[in-house]
């Protein structure tokens, strides 16, 4: 993993995860399994509320294989960022490499447990930028609560080892089938209060079949994000459009 290039363009990155996911369609033919890819072009890719790309356009994909029998899953996910070169570092590639096991744990009751690492090839910044997280989330009906505790210094911050996220939610049904999707979420900073901050989100979401269109507001209560480059403000309440395809 940190041998990616970094300036591979982003075709050619899925291309190399297609090619590497190789195993997981091995098993595609089961009916216990099954292995997806996506692909997405957002206005302003927003994690955790704050802007990667110093609110520019993003292109992502990815590909997951899921067990539908034990409820394993395994993936990975890419999207194009500005975020490290605005520190002085040298990727403009975000890949997120994860695995866990969801179910049921009692009618209507749902679970989630797993692990995240967020690799940034060749980003060059003391502290590394890799993170890695666990992560645990329950869900009833369209509601959900889910936490993320870092094992790791979190995305280059010194001394955060320890930082948790946590993050409610739910994704409601409307008519015409759109889904309302609400979140807030709080991200604790470890050793850095000057760097937590919460987050929010409102948006809607609508599967056209040929794509996946949703818009959302997402904002978050902190001044302490702000790029060096061009001055923006990247927790600023603002719009952001996606555009996304699974097949």
């Amino acid at each position: 993993m940190k041998n990616l290039n970094p300036r591979l363009s982003i075709a050619a990155v899925l291309g190399l995860v297609a090619a590497t996911s190789g195993a997981p369609a091995a098993y595609a033919q089961s009916t216990d399994s099954e292995v997806s890819f996506n692909v997405a072009v957002t206005t302003d890719y927003r994690y955790r509320g704050l802007s990667q790309t110093r609110k520019k356009p993003a292109l992502q994909g990815g590909a997951d294989y899921v067990n539908k029998a034990s409820g394993f899953y395994v993936g990975t996910w890419l999207s194009t960022i500005k975020w490290i070169k605005d520190f002085g570092g040298d990727s403009d590639i975000e890949w997120d490499i994860y695995a866990g096991k969801r179910g049921d744990i009692a009618e209507g009751i749902s679970y989630d447990i797993g692990g995240l690492g967020y690799v940034y090839p060749d980003n060059s910044l003391n502290p590394s930028a890799n993170t890695f997280e666990l992560y645990g989330q329950v869900g009833m009906g369209p509601g959900y609560i889910k936490y993320s505790h870092s094992t790791t210094n979190l995305f280059g911050t010194a001394d955060s080892k320890g930082s948790g996220y946590l993050d409610i939610g739910a994704n409601v049904e409307l008519s015409g089938g759109m889904v309302l999707n609400l979140h807030a979420g709080r991200q604790r900073v470890a050793n850095n209060g000057v760097f937590s901050y919460n987050d929010f989100k409102l948006g809607v979401t609508k599967d056209f079949g040929f794509a996946t269109v949703a818009l959302a507001a997402i904002s978050a209560d902190t001044d302490a994000y702000t790029s060096p480059v061009n001055g923006k403000d990247l927790a600023k309440t603002g719009a952001v459009l996606t555009i996304s395809k699974t097949f």
